[in-house]
């Protein structure tokens, strides 16, 4: 996958095509982060988010650092900015149109809209939320720190918008939306940034909810006893419950797909896997020629909803990204655009009608300066080289004037018995040309920072 759903099939398998895997956050990292918080951001405020040496505050609340904080000052400056809330930004949009898809085809004998939407909800979650909650396995790639942004051993920014799902659910909801920023240390490029938006659905049905429109379901369960787990439903969970699940899901997220990008449009399901859902689809549609993943889905896990007080209703859950349908949509060509606070940019989606057709027009193209690092690998054993830790140097260095990073080559040398890689940085400012000689300044700092953090040795 090469961008951000809401249920991310490539996020619950590890990847190892690009030679990003799961490691300890080394000590070097974090005091990196640490010292460049105290130095670059002591006694600097904004509405959201504070950041120290020895504390992180987020929303009032002040959080210790320890051994596994490695939030950037970069990352963390993005909490409380809330773009899907920006009226003008074209992820407002898209939620809209979201919202108003199950404002106006689900609601109750009085008229009135059954899904409740929560879009202002503290990204500060703990790990027991963002992961045990939804039964993710203790040894998951997704827990290393260098996949996910964490505050200490206890808190962390949310990686998903599903980590609020068991909370929600017990404070008594059984149909709500739930919208906002989440984040993931990832690969940059143009469709990858460290904080997206996500979507997350869900509905809970009774068994006289379920079976409402069945014409005999006297004799008929949403449960079973001593069942078992099949490729189609769950060990909890009745034959004829699992199809009715699966045809309301599949209705009800299908009609939201036409309704985003047209009646006409061609679709298909495919079978998917989700820690917290079984069975899981994904949702592709045929866009300009292509198959596009638009969202993940699936039948909420009966344990989640037990842990969450539930013991008499069954139901479904999906979760989509904001920005990877608007780039669709709109035809945004960066994902950096999203946070550009540029009038050109930002009037191009300032409509009081979501649903009004628009084609991005580029407010200016300014040309790309492109240096490569090389370096050779740590010969130690006791010093893991991670990838993601790379990207996240150059991410707090260059911040949004780098546009992609990416592996060109590796090899190993049998002599030295050493690796080898080199990684093409590409710079481009939105708003104007960078020149050269900037560039190198920062290029500089880069290989300077590697070289001290990673023990690598520049060639």
């Amino acid at each position: 996958m090469d961008s951000k759903l809401g249920f991310d099939l490539g996020w619950f398998i590890s990847n190892r095509a690009q030679g990003i895997f799961p490691c300890s956050l080394g000590h070097g990292i974090r005091q990196y982060f640490l010292r460049t918080i105290a130095s670059q951001t002591s006694g600097k405020t904004s509405p959201a988010a504070v950041l120290l040496g020895d504390s992180v505050k987020v929303d009032g609340v002040t959080y210790p650092t320890d051994s596994l904080t490695n939030i950037s000052p970069r990352v963390l400056s993005k909490v409380g900015q809330n773009l899907h809330r920006e009226h003008g930004n074209p992820l407002y949009l898209i939620r809209k149109r979201i919202e108003n898809y199950f404002y106006k085809n689900f609601v109750n004998r009085r008229g009135n809209p059954i899904f409740s939407i929560y879009d202002n909800i503290s990204p500060v979650v703990t790990l027991e939320q963002n992961f045990d909650s939804l039964l993710v396995p203790e040894a998951h790639v997704s827990r290393a720190p260098s996949e996910s942004y964490y505050i200490n051993s206890d808190y962390m920014l949310r990686a998903h918008t599903s980590a609020h799902q068991r909370d929600l659910i017990r404070s008594g909801l059984n149909a709500f939306l739930v919208i906002g920023d989440v984040y993931r240390r990832d690969a940059i490029d143009a469709t990858h940034y460290p904080v997206f938006h996500q979507v997350e659905g869900v509905r809970l049905f009774s068994q006289n909810e379920l079976f409402t429109k069945v014409r005999d379901s006297t004799n008929l369960s949403i449960f079973e006893t001593e069942g078992k787990r099949m490729p189609d439903k769950q060990e909890d969970h009745s034959m004829e419950a699992a199809k009715l699940l699966e045809h309301s899901l599949k209705n009800t997220l299908m009609g939201l797909a036409l309704h985003l990008f047209g009646r006409d449009t061609e679709a298909r399901w495919v079978d998917a896997y989700f820690p917290f859902t079984h069975p899981s689809w994904e949702l592709e549609i045929k866009h300009q020629g292509e198959w596009l993943e638009v969202l993940g889905c699936g039948v909420v896990e009966q344990k989640i909803l037990q842990s969450a007080g539930i013991q008499d209703q069954v139901g479904w859950a999906f979760g989509l990204g904001l920005e990877r349908l608007a780039m669709k949509l709109y035809s945004i060509p960066d994902i950096r655009l999203f946070w550009s606070k540029d009038s050109g940019f930002l009037s191009q989606f300032d409509v009081s009608d979501p649903d009004t057709p628009i084609r991005y027009k580029p407010i200016s193209v300014y040309p790309q300066c492109i240096n490569d690092i090389s370096f050779w690998l740590p010969a130690s054993t006791d010093t893991a080289f991670c990838v993601n830790d790379f990207y996240e140097l150059v991410r707090n260095i260059g911040g949004d004037l780098v546009e992609q990073v990416y592996l060109i080559d590796e090899f190993f040398h049998p002599k030295k018995q050493r690796a080898s890689h080199c990684y093409r940085i590409v710079y481009r400012h939105l708003e104007r040309t960078l020149t050269q000689e900037e560039v190198n300044v920062i290029h500089a700092k880069i290989e300077e920072e590697a070289k001290r953090l990673f023990r690598v040795e520049v060639r």
